[in-house]
Protein backbone atom coordinates (compact mmCIF):
# COMPACT_ATOMS: atom_id res chain seq x y z
CA UNK A 1 0.00 0.00 0.00
CA UNK A 2 0.88 3.75 -0.86
CA UNK A 3 1.59 6.59 1.30
CA UNK A 4 -2.08 7.87 0.06
CA UNK A 5 -3.58 4.53 0.16
CA UNK A 6 -4.36 5.30 4.16
CA UNK A 7 -7.09 7.94 2.68
CA UNK A 8 -9.26 5.41 0.90
CA UNK A 9 -11.82 3.32 2.87
CA UNK A 10 -11.31 -0.32 3.06
CA UNK A 11 -14.59 -0.40 1.43
CA UNK A 12 -13.55 0.99 -1.52
CA UNK A 13 -11.95 -2.19 -2.38
CA UNK A 14 -12.99 -4.56 -4.70
CA UNK A 15 -14.41 -7.98 -4.39
CA UNK A 16 -15.21 -10.89 -6.11
CA UNK A 17 -19.12 -10.36 -7.64
CA UNK A 18 -21.97 -11.85 -7.08
CA UNK A 19 -24.09 -13.68 -10.09
CA UNK A 20 -27.06 -10.80 -8.78
CA UNK A 21 -27.09 -7.37 -7.85
CA UNK A 22 -30.79 -8.49 -5.94
CA UNK A 23 -30.56 -11.12 -3.28
CA UNK A 24 -32.89 -13.97 -2.63
CA UNK A 25 -34.63 -11.70 0.11
CA UNK A 26 -34.75 -8.89 -2.23
CA UNK A 27 -32.09 -6.76 -0.69
CA UNK A 28 -29.30 -4.87 -2.82
CA UNK A 29 -25.76 -5.91 -3.01
CA UNK A 30 -23.49 -2.69 -1.96
CA UNK A 31 -19.97 -1.67 -2.03
CA UNK A 32 -17.44 -2.36 -5.26
CA UNK A 33 -17.24 -4.98 -7.48
CA UNK A 34 -14.13 -6.57 -9.50
CA UNK A 35 -16.01 -7.29 -12.28
CA UNK A 36 -19.82 -7.08 -14.74
CA UNK A 37 -22.90 -8.46 -12.81
CA UNK A 38 -24.97 -11.53 -14.72
CA UNK A 39 -27.86 -10.65 -13.48
CA UNK A 40 -29.49 -7.33 -12.09
CA UNK A 41 -32.55 -7.42 -12.34
CA UNK A 42 -33.59 -4.36 -9.87
CA UNK A 43 -37.36 -4.22 -10.43
CA UNK A 44 -37.09 -6.80 -8.18
CA UNK A 45 -35.42 -5.05 -5.37
CA UNK A 46 -37.76 -5.04 -1.97
CA UNK A 47 -39.35 -1.27 -1.39
CA UNK A 48 -36.26 0.67 -3.03
CA UNK A 49 -38.41 3.91 -2.68
CA UNK A 50 -41.53 4.82 -0.94
CA UNK A 51 -43.71 4.41 -3.62
CA UNK A 52 -45.83 0.78 -3.95
CA UNK A 53 -43.24 -2.21 -5.35
CA UNK A 54 -45.62 -2.46 -8.27
CA UNK A 55 -44.17 0.81 -9.62
CA UNK A 56 -40.55 0.09 -8.97
CA UNK A 57 -40.52 0.02 -12.53
CA UNK A 58 -41.30 3.63 -12.97
CA UNK A 59 -38.62 5.15 -10.42
CA UNK A 60 -36.23 2.91 -12.24
CA UNK A 61 -33.73 4.91 -14.35
CA UNK A 62 -31.54 2.90 -16.81
CA UNK A 63 -29.03 4.18 -19.39
CA UNK A 64 -25.87 3.23 -21.52
CA UNK A 65 -23.39 6.01 -22.44
CA UNK A 66 -20.09 6.53 -23.97
CA UNK A 67 -17.96 9.33 -24.46
CA UNK A 68 -15.47 9.08 -27.28
CA UNK A 69 -12.32 11.33 -27.63
CA UNK A 70 -11.35 12.05 -31.45
CA UNK A 71 -8.72 14.28 -32.14
CA UNK A 72 -10.94 17.04 -33.11
CA UNK A 73 -13.82 16.31 -31.12
CA UNK A 74 -15.67 14.32 -28.51
CA UNK A 75 -19.00 12.32 -28.89
CA UNK A 76 -21.21 11.45 -25.64
CA UNK A 77 -23.57 8.94 -26.93
CA UNK A 78 -26.60 7.91 -24.63
CA UNK A 79 -29.14 5.23 -24.87
CA UNK A 80 -31.67 6.29 -22.03
CA UNK A 81 -34.72 4.52 -20.09
CA UNK A 82 -35.97 7.09 -17.55
CA UNK A 83 -39.38 4.69 -16.97
CA UNK A 84 -41.45 6.98 -17.98
CA UNK A 85 -40.18 8.13 -21.32
CA UNK A 86 -36.93 6.93 -23.27
CA UNK A 87 -34.27 9.07 -25.17
CA UNK A 88 -31.96 8.03 -28.09
CA UNK A 89 -29.12 11.59 -27.44
CA UNK A 90 -25.92 12.51 -29.16
CA UNK A 91 -23.90 15.41 -28.07
CA UNK A 92 -20.92 16.19 -30.36
CA UNK A 93 -18.46 18.78 -29.06
CA UNK A 94 -16.30 20.40 -31.58
CA UNK A 95 -13.06 21.57 -30.65
CA UNK A 96 -11.72 23.62 -32.76
CA UNK A 97 -14.47 26.21 -32.50
CA UNK A 98 -15.83 25.15 -29.30
CA UNK A 99 -19.47 24.39 -31.11
CA UNK A 100 -21.48 21.80 -29.46
CA UNK A 101 -24.29 19.69 -31.41
CA UNK A 102 -27.28 18.59 -29.85
CA UNK A 103 -29.35 15.57 -31.41
CA UNK A 104 -31.76 14.44 -28.78
CA UNK A 105 -34.71 12.53 -29.31
CA UNK A 106 -37.35 11.03 -26.96
CA UNK A 107 -39.35 7.77 -27.54
CA UNK A 108 -41.75 5.72 -25.46
CA UNK A 109 -40.09 3.76 -22.21
CA UNK A 110 -41.19 0.70 -23.89
CA UNK A 111 -39.39 0.89 -27.30
CA UNK A 112 -36.13 1.54 -25.71
CA UNK A 113 -33.98 -1.53 -25.00
CA UNK A 114 -31.85 -1.37 -22.09
CA UNK A 115 -29.35 -4.59 -21.88
CA UNK A 116 -30.17 -7.02 -18.75
CA UNK A 117 -26.31 -6.98 -18.34
CA UNK A 118 -22.69 -6.00 -20.24
CA UNK A 119 -22.04 -9.65 -21.46
CA UNK A 120 -22.44 -12.44 -23.93
CA UNK A 121 -23.76 -9.56 -27.14
CA UNK A 122 -26.50 -8.32 -24.80
CA UNK A 123 -28.07 -5.21 -27.15
CA UNK A 124 -29.06 -1.88 -25.45
CA UNK A 125 -30.69 -0.03 -28.73
CA UNK A 126 -32.99 3.11 -29.03
CA UNK A 127 -34.13 3.86 -32.79
CA UNK A 128 -36.51 6.77 -33.85
CA UNK A 129 -37.59 8.01 -37.39
CA UNK A 130 -34.62 10.52 -37.15
CA UNK A 131 -31.58 8.20 -35.75
CA UNK A 132 -30.73 5.93 -33.31
CA UNK A 133 -28.43 4.05 -31.10
CA UNK A 134 -26.91 0.30 -31.00
CA UNK A 135 -24.62 -1.49 -28.30
CA UNK A 136 -23.19 -5.03 -28.57
CA UNK A 137 -21.91 -5.56 -25.05
CA UNK A 138 -19.42 -8.47 -24.61
CA UNK A 139 -17.36 -7.04 -21.74
CA UNK A 140 -16.79 -10.89 -19.94
CA UNK A 141 -14.71 -10.45 -23.49
CA UNK A 142 -13.26 -6.75 -22.98
CA UNK A 143 -14.90 -5.46 -25.88
CA UNK A 144 -17.99 -2.95 -26.62
CA UNK A 145 -19.15 -1.93 -30.01
CA UNK A 146 -21.43 1.02 -30.81
CA UNK A 147 -23.25 2.52 -33.82
CA UNK A 148 -25.35 5.61 -33.85
CA UNK A 149 -26.92 8.15 -36.60
CA UNK A 150 -28.85 11.24 -35.92
CA UNK A 151 -30.08 14.10 -37.19
CA UNK A 152 -32.10 17.06 -35.63
CA UNK A 153 -34.23 20.05 -36.64
CA UNK A 154 -31.13 22.02 -37.76
CA UNK A 155 -30.44 19.97 -40.42
CA UNK A 156 -27.71 18.88 -38.85
CA UNK A 157 -26.03 14.90 -39.50
CA UNK A 158 -23.88 12.34 -37.46
CA UNK A 159 -23.61 8.59 -37.96
CA UNK A 160 -20.62 6.70 -36.55
CA UNK A 161 -19.56 3.17 -35.89
CA UNK A 162 -16.64 1.77 -33.24
CA UNK A 163 -15.14 -1.11 -32.03
CA UNK A 164 -13.90 -0.75 -28.35
CA UNK A 165 -10.98 -2.87 -26.87
CA UNK A 166 -10.51 -2.44 -22.78
CA UNK A 167 -7.53 -0.40 -21.80
CA UNK A 168 -7.97 -1.20 -17.52
CA UNK A 169 -9.74 -2.64 -15.43
CA UNK A 170 -13.79 -1.94 -14.69
CA UNK A 171 -15.11 0.77 -12.01
CA UNK A 172 -17.94 -1.26 -10.98
CA UNK A 173 -20.10 0.21 -7.60
CA UNK A 174 -23.53 -0.08 -6.05
CA UNK A 175 -24.07 2.90 -3.88
CA UNK A 176 -26.64 3.12 -1.47
CA UNK A 177 -28.99 5.90 -1.71
CA UNK A 178 -30.83 8.19 1.32
CA UNK A 179 -34.60 7.18 2.09
CA UNK A 180 -34.20 3.15 2.14
CA UNK A 181 -32.05 0.53 3.16
CA UNK A 182 -32.23 -0.86 0.15
CA UNK A 183 -31.79 1.75 -2.73
CA UNK A 184 -28.90 1.66 -4.53
CA UNK A 185 -27.16 3.68 -7.49
CA UNK A 186 -25.36 1.26 -9.83
CA UNK A 187 -22.88 2.18 -12.37
CA UNK A 188 -20.11 0.28 -14.45
CA UNK A 189 -17.67 2.24 -15.83
CA UNK A 190 -14.70 1.06 -18.42
CA UNK A 191 -11.66 2.94 -20.03
CA UNK A 192 -11.19 1.41 -23.91
CA UNK A 193 -9.32 2.25 -26.61
CA UNK A 194 -11.31 3.39 -29.78
CA UNK A 195 -11.00 2.14 -33.40
CA UNK A 196 -13.51 3.50 -35.79
CA UNK A 197 -15.35 6.46 -37.96
CA UNK A 198 -17.89 9.23 -37.54
CA UNK A 199 -18.81 11.72 -39.75
CA UNK A 200 -21.03 14.80 -39.04
CA UNK A 201 -22.12 17.20 -41.67
CA UNK A 202 -19.90 15.16 -44.58
CA UNK A 203 -16.60 15.74 -42.16
CA UNK A 204 -14.74 12.38 -41.71
CA UNK A 205 -13.06 11.71 -38.51
CA UNK A 206 -11.12 8.83 -37.99
CA UNK A 207 -9.61 7.14 -34.75
CA UNK A 208 -5.86 7.21 -34.23
CA UNK A 209 -3.54 5.79 -31.55
CA UNK A 210 -4.86 8.29 -28.86
CA UNK A 211 -8.23 7.63 -29.34
CA UNK A 212 -10.43 6.43 -26.52
CA UNK A 213 -13.69 6.14 -25.11
CA UNK A 214 -15.21 5.07 -21.59
CA UNK A 215 -18.56 3.53 -21.30
CA UNK A 216 -21.15 4.08 -18.29
CA UNK A 217 -23.32 1.50 -17.62
CA UNK A 218 -25.94 3.27 -15.14
CA UNK A 219 -29.08 2.11 -13.36
CA UNK A 220 -30.68 3.36 -10.16
CA UNK A 221 -33.59 4.18 -8.11
CA UNK A 222 -32.82 8.50 -7.51
CA UNK A 223 -34.41 10.08 -4.85
CA UNK A 224 -37.43 12.92 -5.77
CA UNK A 225 -34.63 15.86 -4.88
CA UNK A 226 -31.39 14.80 -6.64
CA UNK A 227 -27.87 16.35 -7.85
CA UNK A 228 -24.68 14.91 -9.12
CA UNK A 229 -21.55 16.71 -10.42
CA UNK A 230 -19.18 15.04 -12.80
CA UNK A 231 -15.96 15.04 -14.20
CA UNK A 232 -13.67 12.72 -16.67
CA UNK A 233 -10.75 13.00 -19.12
CA UNK A 234 -9.31 10.16 -21.03
CA UNK A 235 -6.38 9.78 -23.27
CA UNK A 236 -2.99 9.95 -23.53
CA UNK A 237 -0.43 11.58 -21.26
CA UNK A 238 3.64 11.23 -20.27
CA UNK A 239 4.35 8.85 -17.56
CA UNK A 240 7.78 7.79 -16.84
CA UNK A 241 8.71 9.42 -20.23
CA UNK A 242 6.27 7.80 -22.22
CA UNK A 243 3.05 8.55 -23.69
CA UNK A 244 0.68 5.74 -22.17
CA UNK A 245 -3.21 5.86 -21.52
CA UNK A 246 -4.68 7.13 -18.42
CA UNK A 247 -8.36 8.88 -17.81
CA UNK A 248 -9.89 9.50 -14.42
CA UNK A 249 -13.71 9.94 -13.31
CA UNK A 250 -14.73 11.96 -10.46
CA UNK A 251 -18.73 11.90 -9.03
CA UNK A 252 -20.34 13.50 -6.23
CA UNK A 253 -23.89 12.53 -5.72
CA UNK A 254 -26.53 11.51 -3.27
CA UNK A 255 -24.14 8.04 -1.61
CA UNK A 256 -25.12 7.80 2.32
CA UNK A 257 -21.44 7.56 2.96
CA UNK A 258 -19.22 9.48 0.57
CA UNK A 259 -15.81 7.60 2.16
CA UNK A 260 -17.09 4.07 2.07
CA UNK A 261 -19.27 4.73 -1.51
CA UNK A 262 -17.60 6.64 -4.60
CA UNK A 263 -16.69 5.98 -7.72
CA UNK A 264 -13.23 7.69 -7.93
CA UNK A 265 -10.34 6.59 -9.53
CA UNK A 266 -7.60 6.80 -11.93
CA UNK A 267 -7.58 3.98 -14.60
CA UNK A 268 -3.65 3.18 -15.98
CA UNK A 269 -2.91 0.74 -18.58
CA UNK A 270 -4.13 -2.47 -16.98
CA UNK A 271 -4.71 -1.25 -13.46
CA UNK A 272 -6.47 1.46 -11.45
CA UNK A 273 -5.43 3.18 -8.61
CA UNK A 274 -8.38 4.75 -5.94
CA UNK A 275 -9.39 8.18 -5.07
CA UNK A 276 -11.09 9.94 -1.99
CA UNK A 277 -14.39 12.03 -2.35
CA UNK A 278 -14.25 15.46 -3.82
CA UNK A 279 -16.07 18.22 -4.15
CA UNK A 280 -17.40 20.61 -6.73
CA UNK A 281 -17.19 24.67 -6.83
CA UNK A 282 -18.07 26.60 -10.42
CA UNK A 283 -17.93 29.86 -10.98
CA UNK A 284 -20.16 30.83 -12.88
CA UNK A 285 -22.87 28.39 -11.90
CA UNK A 286 -23.72 26.29 -14.64
CA UNK A 287 -27.63 27.92 -15.34
CA UNK A 288 -25.25 31.38 -15.94
CA UNK A 289 -22.38 30.40 -18.70
CA UNK A 290 -21.81 32.68 -21.13
CA UNK A 291 -18.85 31.93 -23.34
CA UNK A 292 -16.67 30.27 -19.97
CA UNK A 293 -16.52 29.22 -16.77
CA UNK A 294 -14.46 27.55 -14.06
CA UNK A 295 -14.72 24.55 -11.98
CA UNK A 296 -12.74 23.45 -9.01
CA UNK A 297 -12.68 19.95 -7.60
CA UNK A 298 -10.76 19.03 -4.54
CA UNK A 299 -10.22 16.20 -1.88
CA UNK A 300 -9.21 16.38 1.56
CA UNK A 301 -6.06 14.87 0.97
CA UNK A 302 -4.34 16.76 -1.70
CA UNK A 303 -4.75 13.82 -4.04
CA UNK A 304 -7.33 15.76 -6.39
CA UNK A 305 -6.26 19.23 -7.42
CA UNK A 306 -8.11 20.59 -10.69
CA UNK A 307 -8.83 23.21 -12.41
CA UNK A 308 -11.82 22.68 -15.43
CA UNK A 309 -12.24 25.90 -17.25
CA UNK A 310 -15.44 25.37 -19.54
CA UNK A 311 -15.45 26.67 -23.04
CA UNK A 312 -18.34 24.71 -24.17
CA UNK A 313 -21.73 23.50 -22.63
CA UNK A 314 -24.84 22.44 -23.95
CA UNK A 315 -28.04 22.35 -21.67
CA UNK A 316 -31.29 19.93 -21.35
CA UNK A 317 -34.09 21.94 -19.30
CA UNK A 318 -37.37 20.20 -18.57
CA UNK A 319 -39.39 21.30 -16.88
CA UNK A 320 -43.21 19.30 -16.71
CA UNK A 321 -45.85 18.10 -14.43
CA UNK A 322 -43.88 14.94 -13.38
CA UNK A 323 -40.22 15.54 -13.48
CA UNK A 324 -38.08 18.92 -13.48
CA UNK A 325 -34.60 18.17 -14.79
CA UNK A 326 -31.84 20.84 -15.02
CA UNK A 327 -28.90 19.04 -17.17
CA UNK A 328 -25.75 20.57 -17.98
CA UNK A 329 -23.34 18.62 -20.39
CA UNK A 330 -19.63 20.58 -20.61
CA UNK A 331 -16.43 20.48 -22.06
CA UNK A 332 -13.33 22.48 -21.82
CA UNK A 333 -9.43 21.88 -20.96
CA UNK A 334 -7.65 20.91 -17.48
CA UNK A 335 -5.02 21.86 -15.33
CA UNK A 336 -3.51 20.64 -11.76
CA UNK A 337 -3.29 16.95 -11.16
CA UNK A 338 -4.28 14.08 -9.54
CA UNK A 339 -1.94 11.77 -7.17
CA UNK A 340 -1.98 7.66 -7.15
CA UNK A 341 -1.89 5.77 -3.99
CA UNK A 342 1.53 5.85 -3.66
CA UNK A 343 1.70 9.73 -4.08
CA UNK A 344 2.57 9.76 -7.81
CA UNK A 345 1.51 12.94 -9.19
CA UNK A 346 -0.05 13.04 -12.73
CA UNK A 347 -0.30 16.47 -14.80
CA UNK A 348 -3.52 16.97 -16.04
CA UNK A 349 -2.34 20.72 -17.78
CA UNK A 350 -3.80 20.70 -21.34
CA UNK A 351 -5.74 17.54 -20.88
CA UNK A 352 -9.53 17.15 -22.39
CA UNK A 353 -12.17 17.57 -19.35
CA UNK A 354 -15.55 16.44 -19.75
CA UNK A 355 -18.15 16.93 -17.20
CA UNK A 356 -21.97 17.17 -16.00
CA UNK A 357 -24.00 18.93 -13.88
CA UNK A 358 -27.35 17.56 -13.21
CA UNK A 359 -30.36 18.30 -10.59
CA UNK A 360 -33.91 16.53 -10.74
CA UNK A 361 -36.66 16.68 -9.02
CA UNK A 362 -39.16 13.58 -10.04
Amino acid sequence: MGEYSKFISEKRRSVPTPKSMVRADGSCEFGTFESEFEQMELVKLKNPTRAPQFMNRLKLTLWEATEVHLQNGVLLAVCCDMGIFGKCLHLFYDKRTHKVYCFDTNLKSKDTVIAPNLINGSVAEARTPVGGIRYENTFNEGKCRLKGDHKNDAGDKIEYEFELERISKPCVVSIPFPYSKNRPLYSQKDFFKARGRLVINGEEMLTDDESTAIVDDHRGYYPRRAHYDWVTTMGKTEIDGERKYFAFNLTRNQSINQEDYNENLIWFEGKTSLLPPVKFTRDPESKDFKDRAVWTIKDEHDMVHIKFTVYGINPMIMHALVVNIDYYVTWGVLEGYVRDEDGNKYVLDGMMGMGEDKTLLL
